[in-house]
């Protein structure tokens, strides 16, 4: 699924389900249209606002006597197309029918009433036929205007309450055919219900994505967008552990791997409901606990405001405050995998924060009973203090994590135990599957514990719902994993089996990639930089009275086009964690090859923020001027690339200057691209360029890789370090 405004590793609103016959898109629906209607007519009431509020012995020009007119026409007219899709939505629901068309009534009346009253056809004859207009009744407009925006408030709610209901509505259909699928026996009747099932999936992919859409709230939008994932790639694992059980009906472990699927995709199906309805089941609350970040920002707030109040709370609500805060770093010094230094820092600046909070208490009393400029000094310098402290212990959380996550990512990078599992299983080897799936287990544990310490320094609350995914798709795909490895290691010769075990493993590896994605975004907001990577990057400014500049409003493709752009974008997401990867193995970070590679890929991962809605580029026409920037750097690399290939042997230099001449018609092509008249193509135009872009990153991973191998090689043969692009030394000693 596509990567959306929301966190990493979280499917896109305007996704579907599945693959395959199952993947095909369906009409945005009612709930589109009425939106679309609405966002041209509010700003126009707004308009109608502006132009009427002008002074009354301000002398009145033909421009705006013919702006007010062609205002009150544009609303009119708009107002027809927003009654008309109430009136549809009306009449599909019988229930709320005379409401909406009372609301219909009411909107239609205050549009021609508008545009009445903004009429200036007649306005020369105003003084002999005493026609009433915006000039002479300008209350008039006002109690229209309002009225307008009064029964389109209305007829918007009636029309959520219509859209919630189709939600609720998909859900309960998508449940009553997953308890079919759990209790069918035969394939045939497995195979007719899962397709009634896939298009039901699908349906509810496109009601639920467009609710999350249209979510203001970035917290619900990013559990919705978590729910969603889960329902996604659960819908294949349904599919292959259904077929698994129905293959081999006596196997417990095919069944406890099917269970498994059908109970996650239940929670996922009520999670979709809380969020949308905005309420829990049996009026549970959320009890998860505040992160340790979270929770530093509050405490900071409340210290701050000492130095406008002090008597905003109490000395005692303070330092449990802090003792919260400070029992949650627990969780970093009590684990197993933090190490002994990291261990003893944490705990260091935790003592030192409580001394500083105990100093600030005896400084905040003092500056209660005394009002002078020394004790001001001395509380200020007090704040300064603990809050340092506490900066630095974010700042120890924050390296401890990381590094842990990263090491981490790094280790099981190749998926050994993994492929070990798939071996034993094709051979029927129980003992060797017990060893494996410990070792599984152990590293679904350490997962699972990093990503609960990525949650106290993730530094928003979308991301900290991300981590919560995270750990939960670990949590259970690791069991899965075990019980669709045993399945196949007791009928070791069954495709289905192996086929199911290769869907849990593939979803195993695409969270551990999405994991990897979450720690540079995590990275990018605890150092400020929020997908703007490194300061080189900075967008070019345009120039004053530039005509190719006209428009730097932000643009906003429909939710097909956005879908799109978030699937292409995805991949790319994908491999700037590959390059970066291949960038960290060099010794020499300052090498050219590095540097061009490194610029290309921070270019990369800006272009696919983009495509979430997210970083640096808001506006197509900064999409074009960071690509032409990506196309030239991509030409440097290769120039670095092909100096570097003069020092290797014939055999390696061809097969460097092969990869080279597939880059660099990329890079010209791109060019080509960027340079083409926009028209009224942008979104084709956009979609060629990320298109081209991710076919450069997949060359420059294969370069990066390649490069690095080839030096490895050379730096053996001559037995010493060789500078790769030394500009000095590379004439004369090549």
């Amino acid at each position: 699924m596509a990567a959306s405004p929301g966190p990493a590793g979280v499917g896109g609103a305007g996704a579907v389900y599945g693959s395959g016959p199952l993947g095909f898109a369906l009409d945005s629906g009612l709930e589109i249209k009425t939106r679309s209607v609405e966002q041209t007519l509010l700003p126009l009431v707004s308009q109608i606002t502006t132009l009427i509020n002008h002074k009354d012995n301000t002398k009145k020009s033909d421009k705006t006597l013919q702006a007010i007119q062609r205002v009150g026409q544009a609303v009119n007219l708009a107002v027809g197309r927003f009654v008309k899709v109430g009136e549809a939505i009306a009449n599909e629901n019988w229930d709320l029918k005379e409401e909406i068309n009372i609301a219909c009534i009411e909107a239609k009346q205050a549009g021609e009433t508008i545009a009445a009253l903004t009429d200036i056809t007649n306005l020369n004859h105003l003084e002999s036929d005493g026609q009433i207009t915006i000039f002479t009744d300008k209350t008039g407009v006002i109690k229209a205007a309002r009225l307008l925006l009064s029964s389109v408030t209305k007829v918007l709610l009636l029309a959520d309450r219509v859209v919630i209901k189709q939600i609720i509505t998909s859900r309960n259909k998508v449940l009553a055919t997953m308890e079919r699928l759990e209790k069918v026996n035969s394939f045939q009747e497995f195979v007719q219900i899962f397709s009634q099932f896939g298009n039901e999936m699908v349906e509810f992919a496109h009601l639920s994505g467009d609710r999350q859409n249209d979510l203001k709230d970035e917290k619900k939008k990013a559990k919705m967008a978590a729910a969603r994932a889960v329902l996604e790639k659960c819908t294949m694992m349904l599919l292959t552990a259904s077929k698994t059980c129905l293959r081999h009906p006596n196997c417990e472990s095919a069944h406890k791997n099917k269970e498994g699927v059908f109970d996650r995709m239940k929670v996922a199906l009520d999670k979709v409901i809380e969020i949308v309805t905005d309420c829990k089941p049996n009026g549970e609350t959320d009890i998860s606990s505040v992160s340790i970040f979270t929770g530093i920002k509050e405490f900071k707030m409340n210290i701050e405001a000492l130095r406008e109040n002090l008597y905003f709370q109490s000395k005692e609500n303070l330092s449990v405050t802090l003792e919260v805060i400070l029992e949650r770093t627990e969780d970093f010094t009590d684990s197993a995998y933090t190490s002994h230094e990291h261990r003893e820092r944490i705990l260091e600046l935790s003592t030192q924060a409580r001394m500083e909070l105990q100093q600030l208490i005896s400084v905040w009393i003092q500056a209660q009973s005394k009002k002078t400029k020394s004790i001001a000094e001395e509380l200020e310098l007090s704040i300064l203090k603990i809050s340092h402290s506490l900066n630095e212990l974010k700042k120890e959380l924050h390296s401890t994590a990381t590094q842990l996550a990263a090491d981490l990512l790094k280790y099981h990078a190749d998926h050994v135990v993994l492929k070990a599992l798939k071996l034993t299983g094709v051979e029927g080897n129980l003992e060797a599957l017990a060893e494996y799936a410990c070792k599984l287990s152990e590293q679904k544990e350490q997962l699972v514990e990093t990503c609960r310490l990525l949650r106290h320094i993730s530094g928003t609350e979308p991301m900290e719902i991300t981590c919560i995914h995270a750990e939960e798709t670990f949590q259970v795909t690791g069991q899965q994993i075990i019980s669709a490895a045993e399945t196949l290691t007791l009928h070791p010769s069954s495709k289905i089996a192996k086929e199911n075990l290769d869907v849990f493993c593939e979803a195993w590896e695409s969270q551990i990639s999405d994991m990897s994605t979450l720690l540079r975004e995590i990275s990018d907001v605890f150092e400020g930089r929020r997908g703007e990577k490194y300061g080189y990057l900075s967008l070019p400014k345009p120039m004053k009275n530039n005509a190719n500049l006209k428009s730097l409003k932000p643009d906003k493709p429909d939710s097909e086009e956005q879908a799109k752009i978030a699937k292409l974008g995805l991949k790319l997401g994908l491999l700037t964690s590959d390059a970066d990867c291949e960038i960290e193995k060099w010794e020499d970070q300052e090498n050219e090859i590095v540097q061009y590679g490194r610029n290309m890929s921070s270019m990369a991962y800006s272009l696919y923020l983009f495509t979430r809605g997210e970083g640096p580029l808001k506006t197509s026409q900064d999409l074009i001027h960071q690509l032409e920037v990506f196309a030239a750097e991509g030409l440097k690399l290769t120039s670095s690339v092909q100096a570097f290939s003069k020092q290797l042997k014939d055999d390696d230099k061809l097969m460097l200057l092969l990869e080279i001449n597939k880059l660099i018609p990329l890079c010209h092509q791109l060019q080509t691209v960027t340079k083409t008249s926009l028209q009224n193509k942008v979104f084709l135009k956009v979609d060629k360029c990320i298109t081209k872009t991710r076919s450069m990153m997949a060359l420059l991973v294969q370069l990066l890789s390649l490069c690095y191998k080839l030096l490895k090689k050379l730096q053996m043969e001559n037995n010493g370090w060789v500078s790769v692009t030394n500009k000095d030394s590379m004439d004369g000693k090549i």
